[in-house]
C-alpha cells in the first residue's frame, strides 16, 4: 500500500507532536513584542532572543509568558537550540526592582537552555549604583538560575555579540521587522499545516482505492472507475493548491534579497526558505508517489471493466450459440422429396446465415480475450478458459452445419436419382399406353413399336436404379425408415415396368418374327399395373406453375397417350381389358398430379410462414419493417396457418392413402368438407390483406426475406396460392371423374366435385356478402345465402304516383340482388377505383323482401330472361331481368325451392283444419318435401344425391280451368289462386288446386293427358325411332296419350315429335302473354306463393367468375 513521504520532515521543521503552538495561536501575544527572536546568532552560533525595554513586562500573565517562550525556542532548529540560546535584556530606562525580578522570572521559565543572559542594566547614577550593591548582594541568587552579565553599555554588549547580529535599537546592523518576521512565521506554519493535511488526505484515499472490492459486473465497475477517478481529480487539485501556496511564500521570502542584491539574510531567514523548500520538495514526493500509485489502480480498475465486459459479452454469446446448437439439433429430417431436400437446404443455409452473426460475435469475443492476455491482463487464468470454449463452440457449430450439408446433398443425389427412376418408369408406361395395337398385328408395325421398346429400355442405364445393395451402401447415413420404403417402392416400380416392356417385347417379337394368324398385342395388364407402385408420398413435389420442366414431362406423355387412345377407340373396338387399362394409367396420372401439387403446395405455405410471417416476429429484422406493419401479421397472412396445418397434417395424408386407389380419392374430399370451409375466412380477410400488401410491398423486409427464400415471385403471389388452390381442386376432380364412370367411387367422386362447387360458391357469395353498406340488421338472421347477381329491374307498386309508376315501367334499375332462405334484398352496385380487391365493388343496401310475402311469376310477355316478384297480393311487383335465360332459370328455381318449403310448411300447420272442413284425405308427410324423389325413383344413384328442385306435379294438374274432385282439393278458405289484374290473370274461386291420389299416397302414378304446354324436367335419351330426346328446361306441347305412361309430344323449339315419359314433364300454366301463379291463402299466416310455371331440372348454379380459373 502507498505510504506518504515526509513524516519525520514535518517533525524536524516542527515540532508540532510536541508543541503544536502556531502563531496564529499567540498572534496578539506575539504583537506585543516583549520578547522577540531577531534571527541573530553568538559567536558560537547560539541563538539570540531579545527582550525590549516593555515597562508592563511584569504585568503579562505567566501562561502568555509561558506561550511566546514556549514558541520562540521552538523556531531554531534542533542543532541550533541544543547549544543553548543567549538571552540580551534591556533595561536601561527601567529600575533595578524590575530588572531583578524580570531576570529572575526569565530564568525560572525559561524552557530551553540557556548559555548566557546580558543584562543592560538602568543607566540613571542612583538606579546602576543600587544595581552594582545590590548585583553584588544577590549574585548568589543569580548564579544559581542563570549565568548573569550585568552589562551597564551598549558597546560592552557588542564585546559579546557582534553588531551585525544585534538589531538597531542595540546598536547592531541587523534588519528585523517584527510584523514582516510574524507574517511569514504565520504563513510558513500554514503551509507546513496544508502540507500534514495533503499528506494525510493522500494517505486516507490511497487506503481506500487499496481496500477496494472489484465489483463483478460492468456497471459496477464503470460506477467505482467513475468515483475513484473523480475523487483522483479532487485530491490533485488539492495537491496543485498546496504547491502554488508553497511557491508564493519562498518567493515573499526571498523578495527582500530580490530586491536589493546587498541586503543580507540572517540565519533564521535562511532556516525559512530551507523549511518551505523542504515542504515543497516534501509534496513532490507525495505527489509522485501518489500518481504512481494511481497509475496502477487505475489500470486495475479498467482492467476489470474490460473484463466484466467480456464476461458480459461471453455469457451473451454462449447463451446465443447453445440456442443456435440447439436449433440445428432439431435438423433431423432429410427429406422426404427433392423439392423437400431443397427447402431444407436453403432453410440450413439461412440459418446458417442468421448465426453467422452470432459465431462472427463469438470469434471477435474470442480475439478481444486474447488481446488481454497479450496485455498481461490480472485474470489470465480467468480469460483463457472462456476463448478456448467460444473457440470451440464455432468450431463445433461449424462442424454439425457441414455435417447437416452433406447429409442432405447426399439426400438430393438420392431423391435426384429416384425421381429421375420414376420419371423412367412413367414415360415407359405412356409408352406402352402409347402404342397402336392395331398397328402391332402388322409384322412392320411389330418391328416399328418393338425398336421403339428397345430404343426406350437402353435410356435406362443412366436413369434407372441398378442395384439396391449399391444405394443401401452408398446412402447408408440416411436411410431412415420412410426413404427406405420410398426406395423400394420406385425399384419394386421399375422392375414391374421393366416386366411389363420384356412382355411386350416378347409378343412383339413374335409378331415380327412370323405372321400366321392376326395376332394382338399384349398391352400392360392391369394387374400388372397394379403391382406397379406409384410414387409414394413425397416422391415429388414439383411447381404448380403449369411452365415449370416437371410438369411438362408429365402432362406430354399424358396427353399424348389420352389422344392417342381416344383415337384407337374411335378407329376400332379396342378390348375392355385395354381400355380399362389406359383409363387406369390416365387415373394415376390425374392421381400423381394431385399428389404433386399439393406437396408443392404445402411446401410453398411453409415456406411463406418460416421465410415471411416468422421473421416478422424475429428482432434481428424489426429494423428492417415498416411502421405500417407492426402488429399486422394476422391481417396480412389471414389463417394461413390454419390452413398449412390442415393440408400438412391430415388431407395430404389422407391423399397419399389413395395412391394406389385414385378413384376413391372423392371420399378424401367428403369427409373433410366441413375443414375446407377455412377458405371463406381466408379468401374474407384477403382484401384487408392485399390492402395492406400495397401500402407496405416497398418495405425492404420482403425485399430481404425474398432474397434469402430465393423466390422469383414476391409474396403477394404466395398470399394467392390457398385462392388458387382451392379453385385447383373441381377441375382435378371433373379430371378423375372423367376416367373413372364405371369405378367403385364414381357416385364419391360426382358428389365431391358438387360440394368443391358448393364450396366455392359459397366462398365468392360470402365475398360479395360483406360488401354489403348500410344494412342495419344482422344478415345472418336472414338464413343461408342462396344466389346472388346482377340484374335490370322495373318497378311498379299500386299506391305510387302515377307519373312514378309510367316512369318505373320504362326505366330499369341495376340492382345486385341477394336471395336468402327469408328475404331477398335490393342493393345498388358500387365499382370501386384501385387494383385487385380494392376494384371489387361494393354493395349499397337499399331495400329488402320478406319471402313470406313473396310471389313470382315466372314467365312474363315479350323476353324469356325476365320473371316478375311480386310483394303483398302484387301491391309491389318488380319486374326482373336477367342476363342469360340460364341464370333466370337458376334463380326462379332456387326462389320456388324457398316458397315450396314455405307452402309445405303452411300445409303441415293447417292439415288438421283442412281435415275437418272438407274431409279431404291426408296431406303428404312431412318426408314429401321433395316429391322429385317419388318420381325419378328409376334414375341412377347418382341423381338420388343432388337436391333437385321441387316438382309441382301434386300441386298443379294442367294449364285449364278445372274444378277440384270432392275431398281431394285445397279449400277455398285456405288456398287461393292470384293473378295480375291488368293481365287478366286466374282468380281463386275459378282455379283452385287439385293434388292427385298418386301424391296423397307419396308415389308417382301415371299422368292423365292434358292439352297444353309442358316444360321438361328430367332428362330423357332417345330410346327408339319414335321417341324423342329431350333436356331439362325444354319447352314442349302435348299433342297424344299413349299407353304406358308415355306422351306424344312436339318440342317448340326444334319443332321435332316423339314420345316422352309423362313423369319427365312438368305443366305450363297459362299462356305466354300471361303468367298463372299459385298462392297459398293471403289468410294464412306464413303463407307463400308459387308459380305454376316451373322446372324440376337441376339448379344451374350460380356463376363463379370470381373464383374459378
Amino acid at each position: 500500500m502507498w505510504q506518504p513521504v515526509g513524516e519525520q520532515a514535518s517533525d524536524e521543521i516542527m515540532h508540532q507532536d510536541i508543541l503544536p503552538l502556531c502563531a496564529a495561536d499567540i498572534q496578539e501575544q506575539l504583537k506585543r513584542r516583549f520578547a522577540y527572536l531577531s534571527g541573530g546568532r553568538g559567536q558560537d552560533g547560539s541563538p539570540v532572543i531579545t527582550f525590549p525595554d516593555y515597562p508592563a513586562f511584569s504585568e503579562i500573565p505567566d501562561k502568555e509568558f509561558q506561550n511566546v517562550m514556549t514558541y520562540l525556542t521552538s523556531i531554531p532548529s534542533l542543532q541550533d537550540a541544543g547549544i543553548g540560546f543567549i538571552l540580551v535584556i534591556d533595561r536601561r530606562q527601567d529600575k533595578w526592582t524590575s530588572v531583578k525580578a524580570s531576570v529572575l522570572r526569565i530564568a525560572a521559565s525559561f524552557p530551553a537552555n540557556l548559555q548566557l543572559v546580558l543584562v543592560l542594566r538602568p543607566t540613571g547614577f542612583f538606579q546602576r549604583t543600587l544595581s552594582d550593591i545590590a548585583f553584588k548582594f544577590n549574585r548568589d541568587d543569580f548564579k544559581m538560575k542563570v549565568p548573569v552579565i550585568m552589562l551597564s553599555s551598549v558597546p560592552e554588549l557588542h564585546g559579546y555579540i557582534d553588531k551585525s547580529q544585534l538589531t538597531e535599537d542595540l546598536g547592531g546592523t541587523l534588519d528585523y521587522c517584527h510584523s514582516r518576521w510574524l507574517c511569514h512565521r504565520t504563513a510558513i506554519e500554514g503551509f507546513a499545516l496544508m502540507v500534514k493535511q495533503t499528506a494525510q488526505m493522500l494517505q486516507a484515499f490511497g487506503t481506500e482505492l487499496a481496500e477496494t472490492e472489484l465489483p463483478n459486473d460492468v456497471q459496477s465497475t464503470s460506477s467505482v472507475l467513475s468515483t475513484h477517478t473523480e475523487k483522483k481529480h479532487k485530491a490533485k487539485d488539492d495537491l496543485q493548491l498546496a504547491l502554488k501556496e508553497g511557491q508564493r511564500i519562498l518567493e515573499s521570502l526571498r523578495e527582500p534579497l530580490a530586491e536589493s542584491a546587498t541586503h543580507s539574510v540572517n540565519q533564521d531567514q535562511l532556516d525559512s526558505q530551507a523549511t518551505v523548500q523542504r515542504l515543497l520538495a516534501q509534496l513532490d514526493e507525495t505527489e509522485a508517489a501518489f500518481d504512481e500509485f494511481w497509475a496502477k489502480h487505475h489500470q486495475k480498475l479498467q482492467q476489470c471493466l474490460r473484463l466484466r465486459h467480456f464476461e458480459q459479452g461471453f455469457r451473451e454469446v454462449k447463451a446465443t450459440l447453445d440456442a443456435v446448437s440447439q436449433k440445428i439439433a432439431t435438423f433431423t429430417d432429410v427429406g422426404n422429396s427433392l423439392a423437400h431436400v431443397e427447402h431444407l437446404l436453403r432453410s440450413l443455409a439461412s440459418f446458417e446465415e442468421k448465426s453467422s452473426v452470432a459465431v462472427g460475435r463469438a470469434r471477435a469475443l474470442a480475439l478481444e480475450g486474447q488481446q488481454l492476455i497479450e496485455n498481461k491482463h490480472y485474470a489470465v487464468d480467468s480469460i483463457h478458459p472462456k476463448c478456448e470454449e467460444l473457440r470451440h463452440l464455432c468450431h463445433q457449430l461449424a462442424t454439425e452445419v457441414d455435417r447437416r450439408r452433406g447429409l442432405l446433398s447426399k439426400s438430393r443425389e438420392l431423391h435426384s436419382l429416384l425421381e429421375t427412376s420414376m420419371r423412367w418408369c412413367d414415360e415407359g408406361i405412356y409408352l406402352l399406353a402409347s402404342q397402336p395395337v392395331d398397328k402391332c398385328q402388322s409384322q412392320d408395325g411389330a418391328e416399328a413399336a418393338l425398336q421403339e421398346i428397345e430404343k426406350f429400355l437402353e435410356t435406362g442405364a443412366e436413369n434407372k436404379i441398378q442395384e439396391l445393395s449399391d444405394i443401401y451402401k452408398e446412402y447408408e447415413t440416411i436411410l431412415n425408415q420412410d426413404l427406405l420404403e420410398h426406395v423400394q417402392k420406385v425399384f419394386q416400380k421399375q422392375e414391374s415396368m421393366q416386366e411389363m416392356f420384356h412382355r411386350r417385347q416378347a409378343s412383339l417379337k413374335k409378331l415380327a418374327a412370323k405372321q400366321t394368324r392376326p395376332v394382338q398385342p399384349v398391352a400392360p395388364r392391369p394387374e400388372a399395373l397394379t403391382k406397379s407402385p406409384c410414387p409414394s408420398p413425397g416422391s415429388w413435389r414439383g411447381s404448380e406453375s403449369p411452365g415449370s420442366e416437371g410438369s411438362a414431362l408429365r402432362r406430354g406423355p399424358y396427353r399424348r397417350a389420352k389422344s392417342e387412345m381416344s383415337e384407337n377407340r374411335q378407329g376400332r373396338g379396342s378390348s375392355t381389358g385395354d381400355e380399362e387399362e389406359g383409363l387406369a394409367i390416365l387415373r394415376r396420372h390425374v392421381m400423381n398430379e394431385l399428389l404433386d401439387t399439393e406437396r408443392a403446395y404445402v411446401e410453398e405455405l411453409l415456406s411463406v410462414l418460416e421465410g415471411y410471417a416468422a421473421e416478422m416476429e424475429n428482432p434481428l429484422m424489426t429494423h428492417l419493417i415498416s411502421t405500417g406493419l407492426h402488429n399486422k401479421k394476422d391481417v396480412l397472412f389471414g389463417n394461413m396457418e390454419e390452413i398449412y396445418h390442415f393440408h400438412n397434417r391430415i388431407f395430404l395424408r389422407e391423399l397419399e392413402s389413395c395412391t394406389d386407389c385414385p378413384e376413391l380419392v372423392g371420399r378424401c374430399f367428403l369427409e373433410r368438407m366441413e375443414d375446407f370451409q377455412i377458405y371463406e375466412k381466408y379468401c374474407q380477410n384477403k382484401p384487408r390483406s392485399e390492402s395492406l400488401w400495397r401500402q407496405c410491398s416497398d418495405c425492404p423486409f420482403f425485399q430481404e426475406c425474398q432474397r434469402k427464400l430465393d423466390h422469383k415471385l414476391s409474396l403477394d403471389s404466395y398470399l394467392l396460392k390457398p385462392v388458387q388452390r382451392i379453385t385447383k381442386y373441381q377441375l382435378l376432380l371433373k379430371e378423375m371423374l372423367k376416367y373413372s364412370r364405371n369405378c367403385q367411387g364414381a357416385e364419391d367422386l360426382q358428389e365431391a366435385l358438387s360440394s368443391i362447387l358448393g364450396i366455392l360458391k359459397a366462398v365468392n357469395d360470402s365475398m360479395h356478402l360483406i360488401a354489403i353498406t348500410g344494412y342495419d340488421g344482422n344478415l345472418s338472421d336472414l338464413g343461408k345465402l342462396l344466389m346472388q347477381g346482377s340484374f335490370s329491374v322495373w318497378t311498379d307498386h299500386k299506391k305510387g304516383h302515377t307519373k312514378v309508376k309510367e316512369l318505373a315501367r320504362f326505366k330499369p334499375m341495376q340492382r345486385h340482388l341477394f336471395l336468402h332462405e327469408k328475404a331477398v334484398l335490393f342493393c345498388k352496385k358500387r365499382e370501386e377505383n384501385g387494383e385487385g380487391y380494392e376494384k371489387a365493388p361494393s354493395y349499397s343496401y337499399k331495400q329488402s323482401l320478406n319471402m313470406t310475402a313473396v310471389g313470382i311469376t315466372e314467365n312474363v310477355k315479350g323476353d324469356a330472361k325476365k320473371f316478375e316478384i311480386w310483394y303483398n297480393a302484387r301491391e309491389e311487383v318488380y319486374i326482373i331481368q336477367a342476363p342469360t335465360p340460364e341464370i333466370k332459370a337458376a334463380w326462379v328455381n332456387e326462389i320456388r325451392k324457398v316458397l315450396t318449403s314455405q307452402l309445405q310448411a303452411c300445409r303441415e300447420a293447417s292439415q288438421h283444419r283442412t281435415l275437418e272442413q272438407s274431409h279431404s284425405l291426408p296431406l303428404p308427410a312431412p318426408s314429401s318435401t321433395s316429391p322429385s324423389r317419388g318420381s325419378t325413383r328409376n334414375v341412377k344413384k347418382l341423381e338420388e344425391r343432388k337436391t333437385d328442385p321441387l316438382s309441382l306435379e301434386g300441386y298443379v294438374s294442367s294449364s285449364l280451368p278445372k274444378p277440384p274432385e270432392k275431398g281431394k282439393g285445397w279449400s277455398k278458405g285456405s288456398h287461393s289462386l292470384e293473378a295480375p289484374e291488368d293481365e287478366g290473370g286466374w282468380s281463386s274461386a275459378e282455379e283452385p288446386v287439385n293434388s292427385s291420389d298418386a301424391e296423397e299416397d307419396g308415389g308417382v302414378g301415371p299422368k292423365e293427358l292434358v292439352p297444353g304446354k309442358y316444360t321438361v324436367v328430367l332428362d330423357d335419351e332417345k330410346r327408339g325411332p319414335d321417341t324423342l330426346a329431350v333436356r331439362s328446361g325444354d319447352v314442349v306441347e302435348v299433342v297424344e296419350e299413349g299407353a304406358e305412361g308415355l306422351w306424344y309430344v312436339r318440342d317448340l323449339t326444334s319443332n321435332k315429335e316423339g314420345w316422352v315419359p309423362a313423369s319427365s314433364l312438368s305443366a305450363l300454366l297459362g299462356k305466354s302473354s300471361s303468367a298463372q301463379c299459385l298462392s297459398s291463402s293471403e289468410s294464412s299466416p306464413g303463407s307463400a306463393v308459387l308459380s305454376n310455371s316451373s322446372s324440376c331440372s337441376e339448379g344451374c348454379p350460380a356463376p363463379f367468375s370470381d373464383l374459378q380459373g
